[in-house]
């Protein structure tokens, strides 16, 4: 894991107003008083100015995806970040066609279930809650089925925090003549994804995420040619991009009432995004937030669940103590009652917790993170934070 934020001598971020917890979550999170204010004023969703707030969105978020060529464009969609998933499983990938779905966690796991609901035909690598999928794995499952037309990953997968290698299964994917869709819902912001920097078709993320909006849309940013294709191929009347994007570039509006305010908050976010020094600043912070909360938790006796060069700038996973006076229950409430919101665990074979690295947050929060995480084990009588044997034992099998 990189040392980035040790030697760091940045001033501290303005503290949340209004007495409100730092959210050490993957979104909603923490976001700056600003996009709050931008909230306060109504606005008609059909009216000219909203028009144009929109336009100028959809314009600024190609602009983070490095649409230089003009080839894509960006729908947003109404909904959390999962209908905009559906929406591109629904609208992009034929009723005839094929997905492989590479899966390492719950939203891999969620991808499959859509599928399954759309009624599209896939096939699924699971590798569990502990590693990547690789790019050898994906062409040998290429290589055995002609079948699969797409395949879809899921950029980071917050469940345990692994960053997957998205050039890797790109360059594996078009080498075999097979087209990409990313689930970039907790990374697209902050981790680069430009189109530059790897091929997809359609990438998908959301405005309370990354680029520190609030909950209300999510945005699909899609090669046009794809967008053209998709004419009449959705299940769903409200998930339909090609029916969205078609209005959108006609009128200007949105098909269906848009979350006008959710807007209003997104373009002050993006304001600050962009002050702040892009995409790069934003994950440069953020993974100063993780450096520093990391080192400070293992000092204090937890084990992540995955090896330094997994883990993410987004969220942390941690094994719960095997101490007896450790419940995640009250280890959550003693947390809250400090000013800090974690997020309970999704592993399967063991328990777990996760604190989230991204919102309006630096590293000089992170440190009072670890202080509040030794006083609450303080307060429990748990005296001994590692993980019981089988965590460590899962681990290093499933790393071999």
């Amino acid at each position: 894991m990189p040392n980035t934020a040790s030697d760091s001598t940045s001033a501290p971020l303005e503290t949340p107003r209004l007495g409100e917890p730092y959210l050490l979550t993957p979104g909603p999170l923490t976001t700056a008083y600003e996009v709050k204010e931008a909230m306060l004023r109504d606005w008609g969703s059909w009216d000219g100015a909203f028009r144009a707030m929109t336009a100028r969105l959809r314009r600024e978020l190609l602009d983070i995806a490095g649409d230089m060529a003009g080839e894509f464009d960006c729908v947003p969609m109404q909904g959390s970040g999962s209908f905009s998933v559906e929406a591109m499983l629904g609208s992009f990938v034929p009723k005839d066609g094929k997905v492989l779905v590479l899966s390492n966690g719950a939203y891999g796991k969620r991808i499959a279930q859509t599928l399954s609901y759309l009624g599209r035909d896939h096939a699924v690598i699971d590798k569990g809650d502990y590693m990547p999928p690789r790019g050898t794995e994906v062409a040998t499952a290429l290589d055995a089925d002609p079948a699969i037309s797409h395949v879809v990953v899921v950029h980071c997968e917050t469940s345990s925090g692994i960053l997957n290698p998205l050039k890797e299964i790109s360059d594996t994917v078009y080498a075999h003549g097979r087209k990409l869709l990313v689930d970039s819902m907790s990374a697209f912001g902050a981790v680069p994804a430009r189109v530059s920097d790897f091929r997809y078709e359609a990438i998908v993320s959301s405005a309370n995420k990354c680029i520190e909006g609030v909950p209300g849309f999510g945005f699909v940013i899609a090669r046009k040619s794809e967008l053209e294709a998709a004419k009449g191929r959705s299940h769903s009347l409200s998930l339909d991009i090609h029916a969205q994007w078609d209005y959108m570039n006609k009128s200007g509006q949105w098909r269906f009432t848009p979350p006008t305010h959710v807007v209003a908050a997104f373009l002050e976010a993006l304001r600050i995004h962009r002050e702040e020094g892009g995409v790069a600043a934003r994950g440069a912070r953020y993974a100063r937030n993780r450096d520093v909360m990391v080192a400070g938790m293992r000092e204090a006796g937890f084990e992540t669940l995955l090896a330094d060069q997994w883990l993410s700038p987004i969220i942390v996973t941690f094994f719960s103590p095997a101490h007896p006076a450790f419940a995640f229950d009250r280890f959550y409430d003693l947390m809250k009652d400090k000013g800090f919101i974690i997020y309970p665990g999704k592993l399967t074979v063991v328990d777990s917790f996760r604190v989230g690295c991204i919102g309006r947050m630096d590293e000089h929060v992170m440190r009072r993170v670890v202080d509040a995480a030794r006083s609450s084990l303080a307060e429990m009588g748990v005296d001994n934070a590692a993980p019981p044997a089988i965590a460590l034992e899962e681990r290093s099998r499933l790393a071999a």
